[in-house]
């Protein structure tokens, strides 16, 4: 159950993972600018350890949300 009222503290954790998100994003994009034109395995293991750091941040910002009374049904039309 969400409180009616967020607390300062919730939102600042909600503010420490957005902005956690938004590293994580920035690092999937500087490994994308120095891809190389072949990419290799170790290129593969790192774009997937990349993305699920993106993820799992994306996960933690949306939960934190939630927390201060931020949900939001799917963004996808019908």
């Amino acid at each position: 159950m969400t409180d009616a009222q967020p607390t300062a503290d919730d939102r600042e954790t909600l503010r420490g993972a957005a902005a956690a998100h938004s590293a994580a994003a920035r690092d999937v994009e500087a490994f994308l600018r120095r891809l190389p034109e072949v990419p290799g395995p170790a290129d593969v293991t790192e774009y997937a350890t990349l993305l699920s750091r993106e993820e799992r941040a994306r996960g933690e910002r949306q939960a934190a949300a939630d927390a201060v009374g931020l949900q939001i049904g799917s963004l996808e039309s019908e």
